[in-house]
């Protein structure tokens, strides 16, 4: 997922070209804008967490870019491709990583990744099981 700082950053195309040239196929992908419940679902397990109203403020201020990327070892590699999560050391330990590109710091950094493969699993179904009306899809045969 692109995170609202990145589309409103005008990293999209950075990203995706960073995706492309690591190997990746971008199987399908949607722009939409997640509301305070929806975002609160997806990120439920941090629910109890203090950093969680600022997550979903954060995740509700603009939109987002949700992705299926394909590739052998996707999840552990997209991750290796991301960076820690707080920016500001991605910057200096990771420095081409997608969050040393883009990202902010902890809470601003550009994009998420799956955990695991039952994670994204799980992600993507929450998000592609319904492609409503009003959504751009974008499903990729080939590229």
């Amino acid at each position: 997922m692109i995170k609202p700082d990145g589309l409103l950053g005008n990293y999209t195309d950075e990203v995706k070209n960073v995706i492309i040239n690591s190997g990746f196929i971008i199987f399908k992908e949607m722009i939409l804008q997640l509301d305070e419940d929806r975002a609160a679902s997806f990120y439920a397990e941090h629910s109890l967490k203090s950093f969680f109203p600022n997550l979903i403020k954060y995740m509700t201020s603009g939109p987002v870019l949700v992705m299926i990327l394909e590739k052998e070892n996707a999840v552990a590699d997209w991750r290796a491709l991301i960076g820690p999560t707080d920016s500001k050391k991605a910057k200096i330990t990771h420095p081409h990583s997608i969050r040393a590109l883009c990202g902010i710091d902890s809470e601003k950094n550009c994009v998420h990744g799956s955990d695991s493969p039952q994670s994204a699993q799980r992600e993507i179904s929450f998000f592609f099981q319904e492609e409503s009306a009003g959504q751009a899809v974008i499903q990729h045969d080939e590229l």
